[in-house]
Formats: structure tokens, sequence, C-alpha cells
């Protein structure tokens, strides 16, 4: 659900999450937010909490999507920064690793322990 559509009064009573909620702690970072930042799916920012908060909606009923799946799940949100890819390849990273396995690498291959 977008913000920007909903009236708060329409949210009263219901559990508003926010990107500002996704770390665990002010030291670290979600496993999505590390990937957006380690595969520059972030440039500006100005997208940034809409690609996060769409993504982890998809992880929560499908863990392990399909690039097409991811950029079925982000078509709303526009970036005029990254061209698209680095977000796909960020959020293909992060539910590796949100599922507890090792991160991806831009052709979604698994890390080896060394990388």
């Amino acid at each position: 659900m977008k913000s920007c559509t909903v009236l708060a009064v329409q949210a009263d009573g219901s559990t508003v999450r926010t990107v500002e909620s996704l770390a665990p702690d002010p030291f670290s970072l979600h496993p999505l937010q590390a990937a957006f930042v380690e595969h520059h799916g972030l440039q500006c920012g100005y997208c940034t909490p809409g690609m996060l908060m769409s993504a982890l909606d998809l992880l929560a009923t499908n863990p392990s999507p399909s690039d097409e799946e991811i950029r079925g799940a982000i078509h709303g949100n526009f970036c005029r920064c990254t061209g698209y890819q680095s977000i796909v390849t960020s959020i293909r990273d992060g539910a590796a690793r949100m599922r507890g396995e090792p991160g991806t690498n831009w052709y979604g291959e698994p890390l080896a322990d060394s990388e």
C-alpha cells in the first residue's frame, strides 16, 4: 500500500511499518538494506524506501522470487538513477541473505565464503 494514497484515518488501528523500522538496531542494517548498499541499488535515495518496502512485501510471500517477479513487485516505484538492474540484483541478494544463504553476485550466483 502506498502511503501517498492512504489517508491517516484509513490506517487507524493498523500496524504501519516504515523503512526506519527495518534495521535490527542503530548500528546494523537489515539484510535487504545491506544488499542495496553493496550492489548500488540506491543512488539519490528518493525511491529507496518504496523499493525496500515493496521488496519486503514480495519476500514475505515469495522468499525466492525470479527477476521477473521482482520487477513486477517494484513496477509502481520509479527510479531515475539506477536503471533498475542494480535494484533487482540487490533484492535477489537480499532475499538469499534473508533465507540464510550466502549472498549473490551480479549474475545471481552464490558468493564463495572468500568473496
